[in-house]
C-alpha cells in the first residue's frame, strides 16, 4: 500500500504529482475549488483540516500563499496591502502532529534551515528557485551556475532564454514545457512548482518512513 500524502494549499497540483511520481497516494486540500487538480481534492480551509485530519495521512505537504513574502507582491506590500500569512501556524501546527513534514515557499519567506531547489539542477528551462523546510534532513542537488538569461517580465521567451513563469506571463506552452506541467493554464502555473522537485523530495522522505 502506497503511502498517505496530505498537500496542503495544493492549488493545481504542481507539487501533489511530483509526490505521486514519487510513490505516495496524494490527497490535496485548497479553500478555492481546483477542477484541474489530478488526485483526490477536498474543498477546505487548509489548516482546519491538517488539525481534524492529520491521522489518516503519513507524511504532510504544506505550500502557504506566497504572497507575503514574494518579489512579485513587493510593490502592493509597500503600498499597504496585507496578504493572510499562514507559514508560522502551518508550521506549528506540523510540529505539534509530529509526523513527516514538508513546507516549501519563495526564498525571501523566513523558512528555518531550508534546501533550496531551483530548475537547473533538473535541466528545467526556468531558475524557479523554492525553499523547502522539513523535520527530516533533505540534501539538495550541486546548484549550477545561472547562464541562461530570463526573459523579461511579459515577454514571450526567446531562443535560449529561461523562462519567468510569475503574474501575467507570455508563453504558456513554454512555460508547461519548462515546468514539467501539461495540464494547467496561465494562472495555475503561475503558482505553481515543478513537480521534479517534489519527486526529488519525495523519494527521500519516503526512505525515512
Amino acid at each position: 500500500m502506497k503511502p498517505k500524502l496530505l498537500d496542503l494549499f495544493c492549488c493545481g497540483g504542481g507539487a501533489g504529482m511530483g509526490y505521486h511520481k514519487a510513490g505516495f497516494d496524494v490527497t490535496g486540500v485548497d479553500i478555492v475549488k481546483q477542477p484541474k487538480y489530478p488526485f483526490e481534492f477536498i474543498l477546505s480551509d487548509a489548516i482546519e483540516y491538517l488539525s481534524a485530519n492529520h491521522q489518516c495521512f503519513d507524511v504532510i505537504h504544506a505550500s502557504p500563499p506566497c504572497q507575503p513574502y514574494t518579489k512579485a507582491s513587493k510593490e502592493h506590500r509597500m503600498n499597504g496591502k496585507i496578504y493572510a500569512d499562514f507559514l508560522e501556524e502551518t508550521r506549528q501546527l506540523c510540529s505539534e502532529i509530529g509526523k513527516p513534514y514538508i513546507i516549501e515557499n519563495v526564498p525571501d519567506a523566513p523558512m528555518k534551515n531550508p534546501i533550496i531547489l531551483c530548475g537547473s539542477m533538473f535541466g528545467l528551462k526556468t531558475y524557479r528557485h523554492r525553499l523547502f523546510e522539513s523535520n527530516i534532513k533533505l540534501v539538495a542537488p550541486e546548484h549550477p551556475a545561472h547562464i541562461a538569461k530570463s526573459t523579461k517580465m511579459g515577454r514571450p521567451p526567446k531562443e535560449g532564454e529561461f523562462i519567468q513563469v510569475v503574474g501575467h506571463f507570455s508563453g504558456v506552452p513554454f512555460a508547461r514545457k519548462a515546468m514539467g506541467i501539461d495540464w494547467l493554464g496561465q494562472k495555475e502555473l503561475a503558482q505553481a512548482i515543478p513537480p521534479v522537485y517534489t519527486e526529488y523530495i519525495g523519494l527521500q522522505i519516503i526512505k525515512n518512513l
